[in-house]
């Protein structure tokens, strides 16, 4: 497959869904290939190239990882050991918990802790060591070990832990762990680093129109779970790390809980979810911030891996990074990725999932116009009251269908979440008390009308 035709795609896909800027590379039979499409901004447009740096989200989550399973390589750090051992000055609101939750726990999402945090801890060295501080007062969705939940709030507490075994602030241990390790120039983890360079800023549909995402990147605090950025040079290095990386690689590849329903995987790993697409076993991390979203895929048995960089939205980045790995998978390698068919919609099922679920940022909203189901997902109004800056845009509503099997697995058939995956969860009299979407799990709550 040529160079040439990779641009074709990527190019009518930016255009088709306005993507204001992307960056796509190519890791196949040894060779890198590499296309770029749009600007950097549509405010102070400069065009993106090979060097342009986009903040990778939760991609970050996969360095975080790497830098810890380097600690346990070196005997500082054991994956079954409490958290405590390293951050003896974790509190939770459930003391048990906190003295419970393993260093594994954190890496495979499986401690309890909810999502996330809107504190800003600011931009000094103790920015990691206030959020901890601040988890005081965060209650568990689930007892720890229970079931996997995506949680940010884990991954910064893994970030800690980095600085509290090293004695260096998490960036300069991750970028002496990590990023030279893999010859990594192009990735930094401050504003500071990156104006000096060519730099993406996010975008966001508003009243119809695109406009420039006036918050660049999260607070200091959540640099561990996604602050880092990066170039789609940089990230390709990051894949042959990877790839080539020997025990450490392979141990970070290997499951070590089950998902089910799930788009994130059929398993988590060591800082990676990992699915069967077509028969063939497939690695990665996606991250979105706001107005950017980014996705790394390896394939390990066939040496190769694909990374995309937009700079839209919700409403199209996400689709528009989807597409790009789709498309990769079927052209290069001939593995066809296909979403389930959704079940004809049933009013009685429509009724009984109707509703709003909540966790402590997000709330989904399910609907039925008597014909079709949609999901929404907002951010909480009083979230947003209390942010001292610009957090990304909700998800306008979008088809949502029910999946044969069990009946409590669904799929978004459109939107900017189109073909993602969940499922309901039940208590024992049957009664469904919580949705999981994106991996994250959500508690059903009262209606605002109920």
């Amino acid at each position: 497959m040529s160079h040439d035709a990779l641009a074709e795609f990527i190019e009518e896909k930016a255009k088709e869904l306005g993507i204001p800027g992307a960056a796509v590379g190519v890791l196949v039979d040894g060779r890198e290939l590499t296309v770029y499409h749009g600007v950097t901004s549509i405010d102070n447009p400069l065009p993106v190239d090979r060097d342009t740096l986009f903040v990778l989200g939760s991609v970050t989550k996969t360095y975080t990882a790497t830098a810890v399973m380097r600690l346990v390589e070196q005997g500082r750090v054991e994956l079954e050991a409490p958290v405590r051992r390293y951050v003896p000055e974790l509190r939770l609101p459930d003391e048990g918990a906190a003295a419970q939750i393993t260093i594994l726990n954190l890496l495979n999402h499986t401690a309890g802790l909810d999502t996330r945090m809107v504190f800003d801890s600011g931009d000094g060295d103790d920015a990691l060591a206030r959020e901890v501080t601040n988890m005081a007062e965060v209650a568990l969705i689930g007892p720890v070990g229970g079931r996997a939940s995506y949680s940010q709030l884990g991954y910064n507490l893994l970030g800690r832990v980095v600085e509290n075994v090293t004695g260096e602030t998490y960036e300069a241990a991750v970028a002496s762990l990590v990023l030279e390790q893999a010859g990594m120039t192009d990735s930094v983890f401050t504003a500071g680093q990156a104006i000096t360079r060519r730099f993406a800023v996010g975008h966001n549909l508003s009243e119809g129109a695109l406009k420039v995402a006036r918050t660049w990147k999260d607070t200091r605090g959540n640099n561990p779970g996604g602050g880092l950025v990066s170039s789609v040079s940089d990230q390709l290095r990051w894949a042959r790390f990877h790839l080539g990386g020997g025990d450490l690689a392979r141990r970070m590849q290997e499951p070590t809980v089950e998902l089910h329903g799930s788009t994130l995987g059929d398993a988590i790993g060591l800082g990676w979810f990992l699915r069967d697409v077509d028969g063939v076993r497939t690695v990665g991390h996606g991250g979105s911030t706001n107005g950017q979203f980014a996705n790394l895929l390896l394939v390990p048995e066939r040496d190769f891996a694909v990374v995309a960089a937009s700079n839209a939205g919700p409403d199209n980045g996400l689709e528009f990074n989807q597409a790009v790995l789709r498309w990769t998978l079927e052209h290069y390698l001939g593995v066809v990725e296909r979403d389930p068919e959704p079940l004809p919609y049933d009013p009685q099922r429509a009724h009984e999932i109707t509703g709003h679920y909540a966790n402590e940022f997000m709330t989904l909203i399910i609907d039925t116009d008597g014909d079709t189901m949609t999901v929404e997902c907002r951010i909480k109004p009083e979230i947003r009251a209390a942010a001292d800056r610009e957090l990304p845009a909700d998800l306008p509503p979008a088809g949502l269908g029910l999946l044969p099997g069990c009946g409590d697995e669904y799929i978004v058939t459109g939107g900017g979440l189109i073909g993602q995956r969940g499922f309901l969860t039940r208590d024992a009299d049957g009664a469904i008390i919580g949705a999981d979407m994106a991996g994250r799990f959500f508690n059903r709550v009262p209606t605002p009308a109920e």
